[in-house]
């Protein structure tokens, strides 16, 4: 993409009402406007970033045998009334009248939907076990919407549900879920550790947050500070074997880790002392097994084999996707600027011609940006006729990992220069040398 055809409102000031690091970035690098309180445009570099995001969680829940479908985001009071859930929920649901005088409601969530959709469809144990999810907008009615997208009105989430004959296979789901969840968080070069939380309206015994620590998180959090050592790195997983996931998922829920709703302090207490921590998260995904909750509300049961009828055990297990952009921004800048990591980054590389209109930097970075393309990398080549400090704030606001310089000075010694946006490390490399430098990253 060439930045004189892209649309990229930059702002040179941070603006008034973005209280944190995320919000004034996001506002800075022209990545969303505000539409309403709570309520975002999602603008081209935006919607990259969260596109991105949105493919590693489609990607990674393929692995772990989960179906994508996509269900509507007006839903039926009547479910909700089926569960008992229309009145429990509170104001946060928006509730709304279709022209008929029909109660209807904007989806904060779809366990309601999910569970009439399987009833009407699956009555044996034969078709078991099945989690199905969606990548779909939803809305809670935030008394305080702040935060920018950390805590919107409207936001972009994954929602899956699972359905199962037994508890022993219903654990195996919310085991395999945190599993994948924590490869998920990792690909985006986020550490998201599981701790141990608070059902709220969801219901059910068992459930983690996933937190990312960081010092704007709404929430308080304890924890032992071994669990920051924990890594899921590149392992082979076979989603099938019960046993493998059991063993992760105790690996990574083992060690404190608590929310402030659940935190005991006399179990934090035997956590050796150098080791317990108190900080602030970001919640960025939670899992839940809530049992017969909804199915024995709603009728969804099935036959198991000895022709019983009997209701099937679920699960529900959420990704903030657009929560995560904001995250990921809280958890990796600068006073320059985002840096994004690689596995999310709208731009592989930018270019930057420090002179354009000469001859020989105009070509040398046409040669760049089309030698990355064929690569299948997306460069974003700044050949805007500005000065070059504009261009090096724009990229460095804008946290491209990886960007290349070209002036006349340097051609005349055969180089130009990589620049490392994490690190600020900068080398003259040829233009071969520095382009196979780029690829490598990201092959």
């Amino acid at each position: 993409m060439r930045l004189s055809r892209y649309f990229l409102p930059v702002l040179k000031e941070n603006p008034a009402e973005a209280q944190i690091v995320s919000h004034r970035l996001m506002l800075r690098a022209g990545m969303i406007k505000q539409s309403a309180a709570g309520i975002y445009s999602w603008l081209p570099l935006g919607l990259k970033v969260l596109k991105n995001i949105e493919t590693i969680v489609h990607e990674e829940q393929a692995k772990a045998g989960h179906l994508a479908m996509l269900m509507p985001t007006i839903q039926s009071a009547d479910l909700w009334r089926e569960s008992g859930r229309y009145d429990d929920y509170g104001e946060e649901m928006l509730r709304i009248k279709d022209r008929h005088g029909r109660d209807m409601l904007f989806t904060p969530t779809a366990e309601e939907l999910i569970t009439d959709i399987f009833r009407g469809h699956v009555t044996s144990y034969k078709d078991m076990p099945l989690t199905m999810y969606q990548i779909q907008w939803k809305f809670r009615d935030e008394r305080r919407p702040r935060f920018g997208v950390m805590r919107g009105r409207e936001f972009y989430m994954k929602d899956g549900y699972n359905f199962d004959l037994t508890k022993e296979d219903a654990m195996h789901a919310y085991n395999r879920h945190l599993v994948s969840y924590l490869r998920t968080y990792e690909r985006m070069g986020l550490q998201a550790i599981p701790m141990r939380a608070d059902s709220g309206p969801i219901g059910g015994d068992d459930t983690h947050e996933f937190l990312v620590l960081a010092e704007t998180g709404e929430s308080e959090v304890f924890y032992d500070s071994a669990v920051t050592d924990l890594t899921f790195g590149d392992r082979d997983i076979n989603y099938d074997d019960k046993a493998q996931c059991q063993s992760i998922m105790e690996e990574f829920t083992t060690k404190y880790a608590r929310t402030d709703e659940t935190h005991d302090e006399a179990l934090f207490a035997e956590v050796p002392q150098e080791r317990r921590k108190v900080a602030r998260g970001i919640e960025v995904g939670q899992i839940f097994y809530f049992g017969a909750k909804y199915s024995e509300a709603m009728g969804a049961t099935v036959q198991d084999a000895d022709g019983k009828q009997v209701p099937v055990h679920m699960g529900s297990h959420g990704i903030g996707v657009s929560r995560l952009v904001g995250a990921i921004i809280e958890a990796s800048h600068d006073d320059k600027g985002i840096i994004w990591p690689e596995g999310v980054t709208p731009f592989h590389c930018g270019i930057v011609n420090l002179k354009q209109g000469d001859a020989e930097a105009d070509a040398a970075c046409e040669d760049l940006y089309s030698q990355l393309t064929k690569a299948g990398l997306e460069p974003l080549y700044d050949d805007r006729n500005e000065r070059a400090g504009g261009k090096f704030a724009t990229m460095d606001l804008i946290g491209l990992p990886w960007r290349l310089t070209v002036g006349p000075r340097g051609l005349k010694n055969g180089v130009v220069e990589l620049t490392c946006r994490k690190t600020g490390d900068s080398e003259e490399l040829t233009p071969e040398a520095a382009i196979a430098k780029v690829i490598a990253q990201y092959m």
